[in-house]
């Protein structure tokens, strides 16, 4: 490699001369990472494993092989695009080859990584079934097909959750042979995330869970590991109990299951390799363009963050950030020590390489970092503070109106720089949707401006017709009864009229540099048959239009079929640009080179910065990807980057409707020992409980608690058996509390009285509008529970269509709702108290951002606050100490609307799922915050506009909100149908009525 340096004797051969007419000036292993960073060889397996058979599969994959072929679960942190999906695929084709009976189910997050398992799964499987069963099933809220009598169900967790809660499918749930959960870490989030750790607990069968960021993936085996434990010892028992049914059913489960060998270890697989290196961009407009400024990883940091926490796990280099981190310590400290040592062209794991890999890179990575921290450690903080600065991009913040405007202009830019097709990443649906319209109308008014050649297109056409017209004449007879002259002129006419029709459609196209769309990807015919079957040219051309230019949007308030047009055209790579939400972010394989961050928001986290950026560059596609901020204070570009993944500790796991539920398992399953082991594990293991034994003790007493709630409203009986509507109150589980008071109303006879109003004799029972009317306002002011901002009732009165603010509770059922919460009040105020035993009350005395301590009367910090709070007459042992400062006693957590901001801030009451019927509810200002009334609205005027336009809706939104609305009257109609002996009882026919009225109007704006 000395080519590489110039020669300067004298008297060199010719050899040598040629030669160095090719050197660059620097040595082997620098050129290299610097300058062909993402081109670096991946250390890739060359020998085959037989089973698979289109690709040659890395170690850890084969890892994962084994686990799926003995049966064992694992759980997979791998970064996206690392190939980790592929396991869940063997898991099928396992499943699939061993029998016809074993079901796998795939749990995904997001309807739209449904759709894709699902397209994939249809593309990936093909076998011969028995009649009635298929090998792809789906079950989604949106659509059912196939659930329970294939072989691969896809579908998302709370569908999976009614299905293995439903004790009259337990048979079904004892088929499954593998659960595939895919980004598991949805196991800590705010909103679901104790569905996912259900399932976790209730399975039997092995599972796979995939995830790209899980920080503390040990913790969570530990914990997985404890419940595979739990079934191990719950099945040893059901084998050693003595009962001649069991003893027979069991001979007959394994004679149905052959060979197959249980497993009840957990192992944790872990992948730190990305395919494709991740860089960094932030966007500032300069004179009509934009420049995009590298963002150094480095540059986020602090010299206190890396003393306290050294780099974040996730943190990593190309082998081009490398080359700059390494220059710039050099540059810094003149007589760094270990200059010469990491120099690149001596560090021990790339010196006298001819080819340098990404694992060599790697080490080389690594060390960088180490001595970046030794400097730190060392007390050379100086030094540290000038490298970090030194990687600093020296740029401003711009206003966010200029940036707006500009977005045509930045995605230009990308188009130049080969960065797309990217996805924009937008938090407001609105924003969404306006950045696409934007940009659609800045193609549109380029176009516009461009003098099209009308007078060539004018002189094509008037060619083709002429040649048309002669072609009609020569088509009236018959090709056999043409001379061959005349058979020669006609073949000459039609390929004449063919080119002259390429022509005219090449002139009548949009020019390239007026659209984005990729139209070698999709043919016309192809594009055309997806529009007409989305229907987007009749329904939603403000999406269409911008659609066939090549630009989307996406989100989860559209319309099922509308999303699928945009996720498969992405696919497709027809559409360069899509806009969307978080809707985008999670597993779904997209052929992107690039993700902009578009605005900041409180949603953008480290969490959803490392999902989404994710999407840039996948494996087999693109060697590099680019992540660019758009819009982001770099502040808080700054902060994302630097920030670790948040730990999984789990959430409040129970509510009383879940309690319910179990109950319902235990007491009504087939199979009563296997519903009871179900019940105890969701009990006994919890996320959040896991090595805590108060939080352990704490669930217990939430148990004990509920179930007091459910004897004393009459739910199950002394002995512990479901009775009256309790079937009513599990299927609308997911509307707790509001299930509870809705059952309340029926057993006052609220709803008799209402519906013995006003009856008319048209054809039997019908109702009057008045007594239909004061029945949807009952259902939303408990099921349509959509607040609005306390200006609103300023504009109540001034809208045309709709009334907007919902009125209250008429007097009679408000009585009963109070009622409701008496109760509610008495049985877990009772309980707040007994958990306040669990309390840090160290921490309780501590100031949260000072940690100052007000714990005893002698304290460094004496003040007058001090004596006032420690000489407290109201002694309390379960309301905040700074709570009872204003009076509070512990009599207050008898009321719960004030719990949530007097109680014991250790023992957090906000997630304990108490039932209580939050009626009104006031903004930070004390002001109350009146419901929207657009359930009541729609069933009085059924215009989806008039909810758009007036209800402070989206469009996407208005719908989602109305189909809702809709399915919880169908459920409660077809329960109430179910429950009542009396098919003639005026409440029965009253929802039945309603049930149709309402779907009338619904289905009126689907078509």
């Amino acid at each position: 490699m000395s080519v590489l340096g110039h020669n300067k004797k004298q008297g060199i051969n010719t050899k040598t001369v040629t030669c160095s007419n090719y050197a660059v000036g620097i040595g082997a292993a620098r050129f290299q990472l610097q300058y062909m960073s993402h081109y670096l060889k991946r250390e890739e397996r060359k020998d085959p494993d037989p089973r698979i058979h289109h690709f040659i599969p890395d170690t850890w994959q084969r890892e994962l092989m084994d686990i799926v072929d003995n049966n064992e679960s694992a759980i997979i942190v791998a970064p996206t695009s690392s190939g980790k999906t592929y396991a869940s695929y063997y898991c099928m084709e396992k499943v699939l080859r061993e029998s016809d009976d074993g079901v796998v189910v795939y749990v995904a997050p997001t309807k739209a990584l449904v759709h894709q398992v699902v397209a994939t799964v249809h593309n990936r499987f093909v076998k011969e079934l028995p009649a009635g069963i298929t090998v792809c099933g789906v079950f989604t809220r949106d659509y059912r097909y196939d659930a329970l009598n294939c072989q691969v169900l896809v579908t998302v967790p709370q569908c999976l959750e009614i299905l293995v809660l439903s004790p009259h499918w337990q048979n079904w749930v004892k088929r499954i042979k593998y659960v595939v959960f895919d980004e598991v870490h949805c196991l800590g989030g705010e909103i679901g995330a104790q569905v996912w750790e259900h399932l976790l607990v209730m399975i039997r069968c092995p599972f796979l869970a995939l995830s790209a960021t899980i920080s503390n993936p040990e913790y969570l085996t530990e914990w997985l590991q404890k419940v595979k434990n739990y079934w191990l010892q719950a099945e040893e028992l059901q084998n050693s109990e003595p009962s001649e049914s069991k003893s027979s059913h069991r001979i007959k489960h394994k004679q149905k299951r052959g060979s197959d060998k249980k497993s009840f270890k957990v192992r944790l697989v872990k992948y730190g390799e990305r395919y494709n290196d991740l860089e960094k961009y932030v966007c500032i407009p300069e004179d009509g363009s934009f420049e995009f400024f590298h963002y150094h990883p480095c540059a986020a940091l602090t010299v206190n963050h890396i003393e306290k926490y050294g780099f974040p796990s996730d943190f990593s280099f190309s082998p081009q950030e490398c080359i700059k981190l390494y220059d710039t310590m050099v540059g810094t400290w003149k007589n760094w020590s270990r200059a010469k040592e990491l120099d690149p062209e001596q560090f021990s794991s790339l010196k006298d390489k001819i080819i340098i890999t990404k694992a060599d890179a790697r080490k080389y990575e690594e060390s960088l970092k180490k001595e970046l921290v030794n400097w730190v450690r060392c007390g050379h903080k100086e030094e540290v503070g000038k490298v970090l600065k030194s990687l600093q991009p020296e740029i401003e913040d711009v206003a966010e109106h200029d940036m707006k405007k500009l977005f045509p202009c930045f995605v230009e830019e990308l188009r130049k720089i080969d960065a797309l097709p990217a996805l924009f990443f937008i938090f407001n649906i609105q924003e969404v949707e306006s950045y696409a319209d934007r940009l659609y109308l800045h193609l549109k008014k380029k176009k516009e401006e461009m003098k099209p050649d009308t007078e060539a297109q004018l002189s094509l056409q008037i060619k083709l017709e002429k040649v048309e017209k002669k072609l009609k004449r020569l088509t009236n007879v018959t090709e056999d009864k043409l001379s061959a002259s005349k058979a020669e002129i006609l073949h000459t006419l039609l390929d004449k009229k063919n080119i002259l029709e390429m022509q005219v459609e090449k002139l009548s196209k949009d020019p390239p540099e007026c659209t984005f769309a990729n139209q070698k990807a999709v043919d016309e015919k192809t594009l055309n048959y997806m529009l007409k079957r989305t229907q987007l040219l009749t329904r939603n051309i403000r999406l269409a239009l911008p659609l066939l230019k090549g630009i989307g949007y996406h989100h989860e308030s559209m319309n099922p079929k509308q999303r699928q047009a945009v996720e498969t055209l992405l696919r497709m790579g027809f559409l360069q640009v899509v806009t969307a939400t978080g809707s985008l972010a999670l597993g779904i394989n997209m052929p992107c080179k690039s993700v902009v961050f578009v605005e900041d928001s409180v949603y953008l986290d480290s969490l959803n910065l490392r999902q989404m950026s994710g999407r840039a560059g996948r494996r087999g596609q693109d060697l590099l990807g680019k992540v660019f901020f758009y819009n982001i204070p770099l502040p808080k570009v700054q902060r994302l980057i630097k920030a670790n993944v948040p730990k999984l500790k789990g959430q409040f796991p129970l509510s009383v409707s879940l309690i319910l539920r179990l109950i319902l398992l235990a007491e009504k399953a087939d199979d009563k020992p296997d519903a009871k082991a179900k019940a105890l594990s969701v009990l006994k293991h919890s996320l959040m409980a896991f090595n805590q034994p108060k939080k352990q003790e704490m669930l217990k007493l939430f148990f004990l608690f509920s179930v007091q709630f459910l004897v004393r409203e009459g739910y199950i009986n002394q002995e512990g058996k479901p009775q009256g509507f309790s079937g009513l109150a599990t299927h609308l589980h997911y509307r707790e509390p509001s299930n509870f008071v809705l059952i309340r109303f029926l057993e006052k006879g609220l709803f008799h009285k209402l519906c013995e109003r006003s009856l008319t004799n048209k054809g039997g029972k019908q109702f009057s509008e008045t007594v239909m009317e004061t029945l949807v306002l009952v259902l939303a002011n408990l099921f349509g529970r959509l607040r609005l901002p306390h200006s609103a009732v300023e504009l109540k009165g001034q809208f045309r269509h709709s009334k907007v603010i919902l009125d209250e509770l008429p007097p009679d059922f408000a009585a009963a709702a109070e009622e409701y919460n008496d109760v509610v009040d008495k049985i877990f105020g009772s309980f707040l108290l007994s958990t306040s035993k669990f309390a840090d009350m160290e921490q309780e005395y501590q100031l949260p951002l000072s940690n100052i301590s007000f714990a005893g009367a002698e304290s460094d910090h004496e003040t007058s606050f001090l004596s006032v709070l420690t000489n407290c007459q109201n002694k309390t042992t379960a309301v905040s100490p700074f709570a009872t400062l204003s009076g509070n006693t512990n009599n207050d957590l008898f009321c719960a609307s004030t719990v949530d901001t007097i109680g014991l801030q250790t023992v957090d009451a906000k997630i304990l799922k108490i039932p209580a019927f939050d009626h009104e509810t006031e903004d930070i200002q004390g002001r109350k915050m009146p419901l929207n009334a657009y359930a009541l609205d729609f069933y009085k005027h059924g215009s989806l506009k008039a909810l758009f336009c007036e209800n402070f809706l989206h469009r996407g939104d208005a719908f989602q909100l109305i189909k809702d609305f809709k399915l919880v009257i169908s459920s409660i109609s077809t329960s109430l149908m179910e429950l009542c002996e009396d098919e003639n009882d005026n409440v029965v026919l009253a929802f039945k009525q309603l049930d149709e009225s309402y779907k009338e109007k619904y289905e009126k704006i689907q078509n």
